[in-house]
C-alpha cells in the first residue's frame, strides 16, 4: 500500500481546494429530505456543475467518458468534497457508483456510449433491481423471470428496497433467464427503462419518514435483449463486479463524514461539559481510531483497485462490515452526548441514526459479509 501523494496529486488536491471554495457558495438551497423531484433535480444540477468543471467520472476511462484519473485521485476527490461540505452523489449514486463503473467495466462499446455519457452529464438516474420479497439475503434465490422472445426479454416478477425507483430513468436489473440452471448461473443483468409498459412503483416509506426505496412491479416488461450486459445467464459474474464497486468504493466519502461527525461530538461535549466524563472520551478515542482505520483500509483497497485495473477486490467485504458496525456505535454515541435532542426528528442527527440501522443489511448484510471473509479471504469451508 502506497499512502504517499505525488506532486501531480498535491497539485489536483490544491486545484479542486480552490474549486469548492468558489463553487459551493452559489448552490441553491438543499430541497427538503422528502422532496424526492426536489432532490433529484438538485442532485442532477450538482453533477453537471461537477461535469462542467471536468470532475464528473474522475477515475473512470477516458473511453467511457470520464477523466482517467487514478483511483488515488477519486478518493482525493472525495475527501475534499466531503470536508468542504460538498453535496454526496444523492439520486446519483446508483449510476455513479454501481451501474457505471459496471458498464465501463464489462459493458459493450454501445452501451458504454449510450449509458455513461448521460449519466456523467447528469441526465439520467438509475436505480437497482436486485432484492426480491422471497429472497431475504440470498439474493441468487431471486424469481423475476426474463423469457426470451425475439429480440426482446420479456419479464415478470417484483423487486424489493429499489433505491431512488420512484426518481430513476433506468434500472440495473438481476433477473432469471434460465430457471434449470444452478440458481448461480441462470442469471442475467439487464438495463430496464423505467417508463417501459408494465413497470409499477410503489414507495416505501422508511423509519426516518422518507421514501427513498420503492416495491416495482413488473408485468410482461419487454427489454431489449441489447440491453443485456454480459453474456446471458453470467449476470451473478457481472453481479459481483457491481457488489465489488458497492461495498468496496462507493462508503468512501461517507467514512470522511464520519470522521467529521465523530470531531463535532467532541466539540458539543466540551461545550456542553460532557467532556468530563471519562467512560464517553473513551469511546469517542476508541471510534476514533476505528475510522482512522478504516481510513487506512479504504487506501489500502484503493490501492488494490488501482493495481487490478480498477475494479476493487473482495476487501470491500472487510471494510462494509466493519464500517457498518462503527457508523452504528457512532450515532448511538451521538444520542448520548445530545440527550433529549436526538429525540426530535428535526435534529440531523437523529436522521442519520435512524438511518445507520439498516446499514448492517443494505449491500449485503453483515452476516454474508463475515461468509465472505471466511470463505474467500481466510480459506475455510462452506457451513452446511
Amino acid at each position: 500500500m502506497d499512502l504517499t501523494y505525488t506532486e501531480e496529486e498535491r497539485d489536483f488536491r490544491a486545484r479542486l481546494r480552490e474549486w469548492l471554495a468558489k463553487t459551493l457558495p452559489e448552490l441553491p438551497a438543499r430541497p427538503s429530505p422528502d422532496d424526492w423531484p426536489g432532490r433529484r433535480a438538485y442532485d442532477l444540477g450538482w453533477q453537471r456543475r461537477l461535469h462542467g468543471a471536468g470532475y464528473a467520472g474522475l477515475h473512470w476511462p477516458v473511453d467511457a467518458g470520464g477523466r482517467g484519473a487514478t483511483p488515488t485521485q477519486h478518493l482525493i476527490f472525495l475527501e475534499e468534497t466531503e470536508r468542504a461540505g460538498a453535496p454526496y452523489v444523492g439520486a446519483n449514486f446508483v449510476g455513479l457508483l454501481h451501474a457505471g463503473p459496471t458498464i465501463a467495466a464489462e459493458g459493450t462499446a454501445g452501451q458504454r456510449a449510450r449509458w455513461l455519457p448521460p449519466v456523467l452529464r447528469g441526465d439520467e438516474v438509475w436505480c437497482q433491481g436486485f432484492s426480491e420479497p422471497d429472497a431475504g439475503s440470498d439474493l441468487a434465490s431471486l424469481r423475476t423471470r426474463a423469457v426470451r422472445d425475439g429480440d426482446d426479454y420479456v419479464v415478470t416478477g417484483s423487486k424489493i428496497w429499489t433505491s431512488h425507483a420512484e426518481v430513476a430513468d433506468w434500472c440495473e436489473l438481476l433477473v432469471r433467464t434460465d430457471p434449470g440452471a444452478p440458481k448461480h448461473r441462470g442469471i442475467s443483468w439487464l438495463a430496464l427503462p423505467m417508463d417501459a409498459p408494465g413497470v409499477t412503483v410503489r414507495p416505501l416509506r422508511t423509519l426516518a419518514g422518507s421514501a427513498e426505496f420503492a416495491e416495482v412491479f413488473l408485468d410482461e416488461v419487454r427489454v431489449p435483449v441489447a440491453n443485456r450486459v454480459g453474456a446471458e445467464n453470467d449476470g451473478w459474474r457481472v453481479t459481483m463486479v457491481t457488489l465489488s464497486f458497492e461495498r468496496g468504493t462507493a462508503f468512501v466519502g461517507e467514512v470522511v463524514a464520519c470522521r467529521r461527525t465523530l470531531g463535532e461530538l467532541a466539540r458539543r461535549a466540551k461545550a456542553d461539559g460532557r467532556w468530563d466524563d471519562p467512560v464517553l472520551r473513551r469511546r469517542l478515542g476508541r471510534l476514533h481510531g476505528e475510522f482512522g482505520a478504516l481510513w487506512r483500509l479504504t487506501q489500502w483497497n484503493v490501492s488494490e483497485s488501482e493495481r487490478s485495473g480498477g475494479v476493487p477486490g473482495i476487501g470491500g467485504s472487510v471494510f462494509k462490515l466493519a464500517y457498518s458496525h462503527a457508523r452504528q456505535e457512532l450515532y448511538d454515541v451521538a444520542a448520548e452526548v445530545l440527550g433529549a435532542a436526538s429525540l426530535s426528528l428535526d435534529e440531523e442527527w437523529t436522521l442519520d441514526r435512524l438511518s445507520s440501522l439498516s446499514y448492517t443489511i443494505a449491500a449485503g448484510t453483515s452476516q454474508i459479509q463475515r461468509n465472505i471473509v471466511a470463505e474467500r479471504i481466510l480459506g475455510l469451508p462452506k457451513g452446511r
